[in-house]
């Protein structure tokens, strides 16, 4: 029996949120089970009833300022659904543009500021050095464009949303203004400018990710969790804030498709003892059965993205990873890929004449509920409110992307450590790859628990009833 003994490792770096990981191993040392804890409680749902609900796009907003404006717009979604309205098609056309700015800006933040030390300077290079100013100092070309996307990114999610990290435009029955020439204008330059940038960024990303896969071969050969999978989809292609939900299988075969309305009717949440966080999953013909969200999931469940470029980078993704793909890490891949599709869109929006008409239409609340969504960064984000005659919520449940991931973070974490603790025992090679598998998902550990908290990363490993070590960084 090993001693026991304690790794510090202080501060954490480029996770979203409060987590702590825990390894059993049985008596002979063999993995058992693995699992990421939650440690603070989530409140957010509670302190929005009373509220009047032409609030909820405001005060959602501020559950999270990784993607405040992903909770905007379904919260928007959702008192448009409770007032049986629709946007103007120029209010549609500008949350949409909106939305594409936020895609650019949270992808560029993960694959470069979180994700990209470890594929820029190696999983096992120093922590120390592992970082963004790591990229810089080692790529300062590749870093300056990564940057200058992802600040692409937030200047269009800021004119079209009044704010850059907080929106306030997008409101029940459409949007708050009317889009100018001149805003146009820098719009479109952005746009262009972001779309010039893709030929470097593109095949740059992908050659740090096949070299990754080349270090590290356990990550293509044995990070694989095969699984249902959810995404929205709209005329056969990837849509973010209109469409059906449509439910795979682990083969991608349609299991299921259902308006956001009835999300409850299929979509089981319930805790988890040793967490503060819930996990979801999909009841189909009575059996429950995990799935995935995300961009992999989208790409999964779609069958294009309906633009030039993107549409090429799907049939590649396909060729590589599969289709449907379960690889843990191609979901780096998926991230970029929808990029290039944000800027195609984006620009294809600009030149819809459509952009200048009218943008609102009168909302009035007579009491019932309202269910909106989206699909966030990270995955599909559900708003269900229950409002009354007067306009004040009484109810609210919100559904986010990492509680339908948990599930299948567990198991990259599981097969993470199988690949450290057990075939290779390296502390420091351990907590690297557990971080980066948990990366792969960009969990927003504040949106699944409305929760403030530092962001510290310990791992306990315990043999039997026994801690053998834990670590921390």
């Amino acid at each position: 029996m090993p001693m026991k003994r304690t790794l510090k490792i202080d501060p954490v770096t480029r996770i979203e949120g409060h987590a702590k990981v825990f390894i059993n191993l049985d008596e002979a040392g063999a993995l058992e089970s693995a699992g990421l804890v939650v440690n603070e409680l989530r409140g957010f749902e509670k302190i929005l009833i009373g509220m009047e609900a032409d609030r909820m796009p405001h005060v959602t907003a501020r559950i999270c300022g990784v993607c405040p404006t992903a909770h905007h717009i379904a919260a928007c979604n959702a008192l448009d659904h409770a007032a049986g309205v629709t946007p103007p098609p120029a209010a549609l056309l500008l949350r949409e543009l909106m939305y594409l700015g936020h895609i650019i800006h949270s992808h560029s933040l993960s694959i470069f500021v979180l994700q990209g030390p470890d594929l820029v300077l190696g999983l096992d290079a120093d922590p120390g050095v592992r970082n963004i100013v790591g990229i810089v100092q080692a790529n300062p070309e590749l870093a300056k464009l990564a940057l200058r996307l992802r600040s692409i990114g937030q200047k269009i999610n800021e004119m079209v949303g009044g704010r850059g990290t907080h929106p306030v435009t997008s409101v029940a029955g459409g949007i708050a203004f009317t889009l100018d020439q001149e805003k146009l204008k820098a719009l479109k330059e952005w746009v262009d400018e972001a779309r010039g940038v893709l030929p470097q960024v593109v095949p740059a990303v992908k050659g740090l990710l096949m070299r990754a896969l080349e270090a590290h071969p356990e990550m293509g050969e044995k990070w694989i969790v095969p699984s249902f999978g959810m995404g929205t989809v709209q005329d056969e292609g990837v849509s973010l804030i209109a469409g059906k939900l449509r439910v795979i299988d682990d083969t991608g075969a349609t299991r299921v498709e259902f308006g956001i309305e009835d999300y409850d009717r299929y979509l089981r949440e319930s805790v988890v003892e040793w967490s503060y966080m819930k996990k979801v999953q999909v009841e189909l013909d009575g059996e429950l059965h995990d799935y995935r969200v995300g961009p992999m999931a989208r790409m999964n469940a779609a069958r294009r993205f309906g633009t030039e470029l993107a549409d090429a980078e799907f049939a590649e993704f396909a060729r590589l990873g599969g289709a449907p793909c379960h690889t843990t890490v191609f979901q780096t891949y998926a991230k970029l890929i929808e990029i290039v599709w944000a800027v195609e869109r984006a620009g294809e929006i600009l030149r819809d004449k459509a952009i200048g008409g009218e943008t609102r239409v009168p909302v009035r609340f007579q009491g019932g509920r309202g269910v909106g969504h989206v699909e966030a960064p990270r995955g599909t984000l559900i708003h269900d409110y229950q409002i009354d005659e007067r306009g004040i919520v009484r109810a609210a449940n919100l559904i986010v992307a990492t509680q339908q991931n948990y599930s299948l973070i567990n198991r990259s974490i599981e097969q993470s450590a199988q690949s450290h603790v057990i075939d290779r025992p390296d502390d420091r090679a351990l907590l690297n790859a557990v971080e980066f598998s948990i990366r792969c998902y960009d969990p927003c550990l504040s949106c699944a628990t409305h929760a403030l908290g530092r962001m510290p990363l310990e791992i306990a490993v315990r043999r039997g009833a026994e801690t053998v070590k834990t670590l921390r960084r």
